[in-house]
Parts: structure tokens; sequence; C-alpha cells
């Protein structure tokens, strides 16, 4: 019980503060890493959601285990692949921001 309450008054307490990337620009080259790691986001996303027992439906269903995005990354509406772009970018753009340098060999 004491658990919960923690947990619960860090939920309450929780602001989220996501490193400011504004001022990274990435060059093209990275930019087009953008789509690839973004398609393998949603099939990694994928895999972990069918290996828990879901299936395509047309509307997400928590209780039947459904989910209409369980298709390939090229049928999700491009709404879907901007959230998984987004989460690829800001990835990618934050190793920048933190010194590293990503080169294709």
């Amino acid at each position: 019980m004491a658990k919960d309450k923690t947990r619960k008054e860090a939920a309450e307490a929780y602001k989220p503060a996501p490193a400011d990337l504004s001022d990274v620009t990435l060059p093209e080259s990275l930019t087009e890493l953008t789509e690839v790691i973004a398609e393998n986001t949603h099939e990694v996303w994928s895999a972990n959601r069918m290996a828990e027992g879901w299936k395509w439906g047309p509307v997400r269903d928590d209780s039947k285990l459904e989910h209409p995005n369980l298709v390939p990354y090229c049928e999700l509406s491009e709404a879907d692949r901007d959230y998984d772009r987004a989460t690829a970018m800001n990835a990618i753009k934050l190793i920048v921001k933190m010194g590293f340098k990503i080169d294709k060999q």
C-alpha cells in the first residue's frame, strides 16, 4: 500500500521535461535515417503487441486485444507514421545534441 501511495504522489508531482531539441538541425543524411527508424519502431511495437496476443481489428478494443494499427508500416495513416517519425527524429536529435556522431559506413 505504501508503494502505491508513493507512486501516486510521484505521478501527481511528475512534470515531463524532455530535452529541448529545438536548436538541433540535422543534415539530410540523418533525416533519411528517420524513416528507417520510424518503420522499425512500428515493427518492434507490432511484434511486441502480437507476442502479447493482440491481433488486427477495425477499432482498438483492449478487451479483445484488437488494434487497427497492426498492419505493415506502409498501410498506416500518415498521422500514425508521423507519430513514429517524431519518435525517431527526437531520438536522433538527442543523440546529436549529446555530442555523438552518426556516420553511414
